[in-house]
């Protein structure tokens, strides 16, 4: 989990402080948002430029049209991994007696320290669903953008709309980077849920009246404020898990956002009802969020002590 790497990168290798995490979590973000925008406008490009056909007469295999962006996006990652291969370097987080314990007892032994870390601090487990739920909502929006801006008349410019909601997450990332040192982080997350139950209630309305301006502009909001969650959620996790178990923990949490994702795909919702699902997600998150504010963090003695 490149979180967990980085969280451990900074705290423990390199020994920066607490306060210039939230501002590295903001321009990791702002600069993957740009990098996001190019993309976007490189995959209209590539889909524009050819139009779909087989490689030779009678082939299965295509190129052109819709598939160029997917060919761009495995030529990004091997640069990607080339990068991530010949410069990093591993860490394997904090070192404890329990996490000494618990590696001698293999997986099992592990995931059961991570799971009594859960239990045993009640901020941790909100958190996991402020995750979960947030998260879940996003993921099922994605899934469900591109045919509510669906036109009869014109077919959408997808890479284009995908570079301005890129655009948007970017200006949110710059908005927590902004706020950072007069909000705590928990605070940012409280006032995007709020937003963002505010932007689904907007979408659940334009798209049953098919306002698609009115549709558009709230999902610009709502990106706006995934753009504001992802460094403030992710300086939020730095304090609140314990850093000998954190990588178990974020994996943790993405059984139940896996859930709820998998959920929603199956179940076959309509796109309002899906969307009011993901206004209630949120306000889940929200009250999650409330919830961790008025919690205090657990003893430094207590959150250490051993299964």
């Amino acid at each position: 989990c490149f979180e967990c790497w980085m969280v451990s990168e900074h705290q423990g290798r390199h020994s920066f402080s607490g306060g210039l995490l939230g501002y590295m979590f903001g321009l990791m973000y702002q600069l993957m948002y740009v990098v996001a925008i190019l993309s976007g406008m490189l995959a209209q490009f590539a889909a524009d430029s050819h139009p779909l056909q087989p490689i030779r007469e009678g082939s299965a295999t295509h190129f052109g049209g819709a598939t160029a962006p997917f060919d761009c996006a495995i030529v990004m990652l091997l640069i990607g991994a080339v990068h991530i291969a010949t410069t990093w370097h591993e860490n394997y987080g904090a070192s404890s007696s329990s996490t000494s314990t618990g590696q001698q007892g293999g997986i099992v032994g592990v995931m059961g320290e991570a799971i009594s870390s859960v239990k045993r601090d009640r901020r941790v487990f909100l958190l996991g669903v402020v995750v979960a739920c947030f998260e879940g909502a996003m993921f099922a929006f994605v899934f469900n953008w591109t045919p509510a801006l669906e036109d009869k008349h014109s077919p959408p410019p997808l890479g284009l709309i995908f570079s301005a909601f890129m655009m948007a997450c970017m200006c949110g990332a710059s908005i927590g980077t902004i706020s950072g040192p007069v909000l705590q982080p928990d605070s940012r997350v409280f006032l995007v849920c709020a937003t963002g139950v505010a932007s689904f209630f907007v979408i659940v309305f334009a798209v049953s009246k098919h306002y698609l301006r009115t549709c558009f502009a709230a999902f610009l909001l709502f990106e706006c404020m995934v753009g504001v969650y992802f460094p403030s959620v992710g300086v939020l996790k730095s304090e609140v898990v314990p850093e000998h178990v954190r990588s178990t923990v974020y994996n943790i949490y993405r059984v139940p956002l896996n859930g709820v994702v998998v959920c929603l795909l199956l179940t076959n919702l309509s796109m309002l009802r899906c969307y009011g699902l993901c206004a209630s997600l949120i306000l889940l998150a929200l009250v999650s969020v409330a919830a961790i504010k008025k919690s205090p963090p657990l003893p430094l003695g207590v959150a250490k002590q051993s299964v």
